[in-house]
């Protein structure tokens, strides 16, 4: 872990992904054995299959497309016809021909930064709550949650105070100077406005024409690396291997440098169902949601139709029983558990009590599964390459987990899948692990093949 790493988590930062140093001798440690997920040895075992192709939607930060370890793996909206400026599929997005981008205007124009969601509150509820003795009113909920973020913000913007002068005199490097001045200037910033250049009511679920057709945007690194997770180039010497073979990648702009809005979150989700998506990957998360119910109802019609959901859990190395990593497995107005749902937590390299990752998020009760989230080495925009870790690092790994199984077993649905991903993992009863996920393991293919082949012959 690099020096950028180490003092954001000293400072009590939550970061989407951690970036390192590539470590010579550990790329492609997933796909290996040991600690690893078995790839290998599943293809092996796979190697008088035939495949048939997988849509992938990866709701994200955007993704290189012209990427050389995703040629031909980018999805293409068959029904759309590029560049004519009309609608030809009549679905409400114009040229959508690899996805959609949610963070932009018509102009062309995209967002690259925004707020926290407990900014945002802060932010939309001062005026109305600042003096308010909370004695005073009917249903002091909102207040609370108001209070809340207001202490959180100020706390962190507190911690920062003490950088400034270091960061005038240039004593950090590059990475963390960007952050911290992100942190100030939009993240925690309550006078930034983070919507204005979308121009679309962020409240309004049924305001949704707006957006554009450019499915990177300004800051794809994110969503490329996840995405070539999932789907890179296997065996062409270049980067880190895909987990899957034969997968089409469908790029859903969604996720900002700060925190996702929920309208954009839900909407996505349906454009993902509603295109032929059969796996979702969601490696982003947040403290706070605003539209909880909205978002609630987008993964239900994913749920419903069938669409595997692969959330990560979080890189706050908390427990998200206790304190949700939105969106989540279980609402608390939510009677009935997700069918098509994942959490994952970051497993590492390392064997013991290392095993977990020390940023990963677990639950026992709303975490399912691990799966490697450490210096894990894959695409980045401009065809290059680069380590990341986090939990958004651990959720593609099962996505394109799940993937492959589809691709290879296309008779079983997702969610037999998605059980035989559970029921196949490498249960570990010591180091506490048990007690950090549902299943207390980490995903195993080469097991999950075999499952998957006794379900076959049924």
């Amino acid at each position: 872990m690099n020096k950028f790493s180490s003092f954001l988590i000293v400072l009590g930062f939550s970061v989407p992904h951690l970036v390192a140093q590539a470590i010579p001798g550990t790329l492609n440690w997933y796909n290996g054995e040991g600690q690893g997920m078995y790839t290998d040895q599943a293809y092996k075992m796979l190697k008088k299959k035939k495949s048939s192709t997988v849509v992938v939607a990866v709701i994200d930060s955007g993704v290189d497309i012209e990427h050389e370890d995703l040629q031909g793996k980018i999805w293409v909206n068959p029904k759309e016809i590029p560049g004519n400026k009309i609608d030809d599929d009549k679905n409400g997005y114009v040229d959508d021909v690899h996805g959609w981008n949610f963070l932009g205007n018509a102009n062309g124009q995209n967002q690259e930064n925004a707020r926290l969601e407990k900014t945002r509150i802060y932010a939309q509820l001062k005026d109305k709550y600042d003096g308010v003795d909370p004695q005073t009113l009917f249903d002091a909920a909102e207040y609370y949650m108001y209070a809340e973020a207001r202490s959180s913000v100020e706390s962190e913007l507190e911690n920062l105070d003490q950088y400034k002068e270091a960061l005038a005199n240039g004593q950090f490097d590059a990475e963390t100077k960007k952050y911290i001045e992100d942190q100030l200037n939009y993240n925690l910033n309550i006078y930034y406005d983070d919507r204005s250049l979308i121009g679309d009511n962020p409240d309004d679920f049924t305001d949704t024409h707006y957006g554009n057709s450019d499915v990177e945007g300004p800051d794809a690194l994110h969503g490329t690396h996840v995405s070539g997770i999932i789907a890179a180039i296997r065996g062409n010497n270049k980067g880190g291997d895909g987990v899957a073979d034969n997968v089409k990648i469908m790029s859903l702009r969604a996720v900002p440098n700060g925190d996702e809005r929920d309208k954009d979150i839900a909407l996505a989700i349906r454009y993902a169902v509603d295109n032929g998506a059969q796996v979702i990957n969601m490696s982003f998360g947040k403290d706070y949601s605003t539209h909880q119910y909205e978002v609630y109802q987008a993964m239900l019609y994913a749920d419903s139709n069938g669409v595997l959901m692969i959330h990560a859990a979080g890189n706050d190395a908390k427990n998200v029983d206790e304190e949700p990593n939105f969106p989540t497995s279980h609402y608390e107005f939510q009677d009935e558990p997700f069918e098509n749902l994942l959490t994952i937590g970051a497993s590492t390299r390392m064997k013991g009590e290392a095993m977990v990752a020390e940023f990963s998020n677990f639950g026992a009760e709303t975490v399912d599964v691990f799966a490697p989230g450490l210096e894990i080495y894959n695409s980045v925009p401009q065809s290059a390459y680069m380590n990341l870790q986090g939990t958004s690092m651990a959720a593609p790994m099962v996505t394109g987990a799940a993937a492959m199984l589809k691709s290879y077993y296309p008779s079983l649905s997702m969610w037999i899948i998605k059980n035989i991903l559970l029921d196949s993992a490498t249960r570990y009863q010591d180091f506490g692990f048990p007690s950090k996920s549902i299943t207390g393991g980490i995903i195993n293919l080469k097991e999950a093949v075999k499952l998957c082949e006794k379900e076959v012959r049924k």
